[in-house]
């Protein structure tokens, strides 16, 4: 038994040697002094760890909080440095060192007022302190950069707001949420990279700070990565299930992609009008996605082109341009119906845009045709001039000009105005020009494919419109608006006008007489072709 209470017996651990107070002050001097050395020399983890020591020997000396604040201030901890800061001032509230390091932990990290208030207790112990001065004034100027900031925030006065931010981060450079407020008008104004980098920056240091996430977001957003974008949201609202901007967000980033997609959808089915409606839907959502809505607009013209809405069209694009200066598709798709509305120098505008762009062959050709077609609006079109089509036959040609010729003859005028007379005779001398080119292979083919008529030693300045009128009507049994036969249908039909052939079908007049009368007719405008006569 006596062997058992023996091994029940349990020896006390000797205890370490304790240090008295004094040893330990001593101990602690020493290690704060260690410290200051490499503060010195900037060596602050190092003057961290001897300050630490020293607090662990001493916790109860301000000092040793405040210069270990002041080394994690360097090190740019300014959380873990005012928690120090305001250690010292609870164990010595006259320690001004200790209210300054603090003011100036809460001002970095953005909090102004509290800054102020421990700048004033600064200056309350020592009211000819210079940097408690300066300070309370920098915590002052950084309350005002927000107020500002706030209300052009709300004005929607980006550019004002990331000006203010810039100014206040001078002050609080850790402050995160200036940094997002910054990030984000960053964003409004389009300038994503910038904005990236800064919520990028947050969430290397906080991976789960929603508003960083919201912000990352919102460049995806606005730079037309919808799907991606959706994920940054989704993922913010898991930080904070009621971060409303991310919310709103989310909900418009899933609305814009549903549109955009099943107006493409129908835009491919041939569903024009369909798409139209979706695509103007789209539009409605967000006008703040530029880059989206610039897409939307351009995705309109092109049904409005398809619609043959060219007017709308090129409104549309001009509307996607003024969004996005760069989008080449919107340019090409306008230029296209400036081409179709013959607006030829809009056309070339916007094709040497692209060209200047991306100097590719196929846009570089673009450009060339959009010049040729410019060149040739700059001469008379002599299509128009005779009202035929671009691809009339020549009996079609020959047929324009007996007609043209006729109605705008200077004798048909004679009893006119001079003012109209002289406009009739241009337009007579303007339709032999385009009989001369048109009705002449050689001559149509040069003139279609824009070559300068002038090449073929062709004066149109001293061309007589008479000697082709002569041409073409005169000769054996031919009209002519000179001599008694001529002038005698002419008066004839002026006297009985459209009751011709009335007339025709109750005289008695002989055939010479009837072909007279025929031609003059068409002279008159009053029927295309003799034979519609002869044969009254």
């Amino acid at each position: 038994m006596a062997a058992a209470a023996e091994c029940d017996v349990v020896m006390a651990a000797t205890e370490p040697e304790l240090l008295d107070d004094e040893e330990a002050k001593r101990e602690a001097e020493s290690f704060k002094e260690q410290g200051n050395a490499y503060y010195a020399k900037k060596d602050y983890n190092e003057a961290y760890n001897y300050y630490t020591k020293a607090i662990d020997m001493c916790p109860k000396n301000a000092s040793y909080y405040g210069n270990r604040a002041a080394t994690l201030m360097m090190l740019g901890k300014f959380r873990e440095a005012l928690g120090d800061a305001q250690q010292s001032v609870r164990l010595d509230d006259t320690f001004v060192r200790g209210h300054l390091r603090e003011g100036k932990c809460h001002l970095s990290l953005g909090n102004a007022m509290a800054a102020c208030r421990s700048f004033q207790r600064a200056l309350e112990l020592d009211h000819k302190n210079a940097q408690a001065q300066q300070e309370f004034k920098n915590a002052n100027a950084v309350i005002e950069y927000e107020k500002i900031a706030e209300t052009d925030f709300e004005k929607r006065d980006f550019r004002k707001v990331v000006f203010c931010m810039d100014r206040a981060l001078e002050y609080a450079p850790a402050c995160h949420r200036f940094k997002i407020l910054k990030a984000e008008c960053l964003a409004m104004l389009g300038r994503y990279p910038e904005a990236q980098s800064v919520a990028s920056d947050i969430l290397r240091m906080d991976s789960t700070n929603a508003d960083a996430l919201y912000v990352r977001g919102l460049c995806l957003y606005y730079e037309d990565c919808i799907e991606k974008a959706v994920q940054f949201f989704v993922q913010a609202l898991r930080m904070a299930p009621d971060h409303e901007k991310a919310c709103v967000a989310c909900r418009n980033a899933k609305a814009l992609k549903a549109k955009k997609e099943d107006g493409n959808k129908a835009f491919k089915e041939g569903n024009y009008k369909l798409a139209y409606e979706l695509y103007t839907e789209a539009l409605g959502i967000d006008p703040n996605n530029i880059k989206t809505n610039a897409k939307l607009y351009c995705n309109r013209g092109t049904v409005n082109s398809k619609l043959r809405k060219l007017d709308d069209a090129i409104e549309d694009c001009t509307n996607a341009v003024k969004l996005d200066d760069t989008y080449i598709k919107a340019y090409l798709r306008r230029a296209q119906c400036y081409l179709d509305t013959e607006q030829y120098e809009e056309a070339v505008r916007d094709y040497e845009k692209v060209y200047q762009t991306e100097k590719t062959k196929e846009h570089k050709q673009l450009l060339k045709n959009a010049q040729l077609e410019l060149k040739k609006s700059k001469r008379k079109d002599y299509y128009k001039i005779l009202g035929v089509d671009k691809n009339a036959s020549e009996d079609e040609i020959k047929k324009a000009y007996r007609k043209r010729a006729l109605m705008h003859h200077p004798d048909r005028h004679s009893g006119a105005s001079a003012e109209v007379q002289k406009e009739e005779e241009k337009k007579f001398k303007e339709v032999g020009e385009a009989f001369t080119i048109l009705s002449d292979p050689k001559k149509k083919t040069r003139y279609d494919s824009g070559q300068d008529l002038d090449e073929e030693g062709m004066n149109m300045g001293d061309f007589d419109a008479n000697n082709i009128f002569k041409a073409f009507f005169g000769g054996p049994g031919g009209f002519s608006f000179e001599g008694k036969r001529g002038q005698e249908a002419v008066a004839f039909v002026t006297l009985f006008g459209s009751s011709f052939v009335f007339v025709v079908n109750h005289l008695r007049t002989s055939r010479q007489t009837l072909e007279a009368l025929a031609e003059a007719m068409i002279f008159g405008a009053l029927c295309e072709d003799p034979g519609e006569v002869l044969t009254a």
